[in-house]
């Protein structure tokens, strides 16, 4: 399971049933991996006056947590019309920062950090593009598992892989 889940996998219609605080507008995203690396998963939803407008999610059998991360912020931000003005939540601090504090400086150093390589460069590098293709949009960082309707839910589109992966 996700290392960052507390509790049961609930199911997205059990989460809609149970929460109901946190933002009703915006895209949430979410990553999830079962080991790290391990099979994963990933989804975003885009509400609007806590209505889903569109959502989407998948699975990779081999990857890592960070990856699932921002493989559902790249499908979010393609999912956005360019001239879209809203807001996407992530429970990812890591990717939240690199979008908004350090992809710039690496781009003008060449895509490369001080300190060493780029993690999920590739990634990286769509997930920037995509951003700056999206200036009305900003990208904020939400707590994970504090009760927030669609970051919960999100977090169980994500997790469908293990529910998908018992079933067979």
């Amino acid at each position: 399971m996700s290392s960052k889940r507390n509790g049961p996998l609930l199911r997205p219609e059990e989460v809609l049933a149970r929460f109901t605080s946190g933002p009703k507008d915006g895209v949430f995203t979410d990553g999830a991996c079962e080991g790290n690396p391990g099979p994963g998963g990933w989804a975003y939803v885009w509400v609007e006056a806590d209505r889903v407008r569109s959502e989407k999610h998948g699975s990779d059998p081999a990857t890592t947590n960070n990856r699932m991360e921002l493989t559902a912020l790249i499908e979010a931000y393609r999912a956005l019309p360019d001239d879209a003005r809203v807001t996407v939540h992530s429970d990812s601090e890591l990717c939240v920062k690199t979008i908004n504090e350090w992809a710039a400086g690496w781009e003008l150093r060449g895509w490369r950090r001080k300190t060493g390589p780029i993690a999920n460069l590739e990634l990286v590098q769509t997930l920037w593009r995509l951003a700056q293709s999206h200036r009305n949009v900003s990208l904020v960082w939400i707590r994970a598992h504090d009760g927030s309707r669609w970051n919960e839910y999100v977090d169980s589109l994500a997790n469908s892989f293990l529910r998908e992966r018992a079933s067979r």
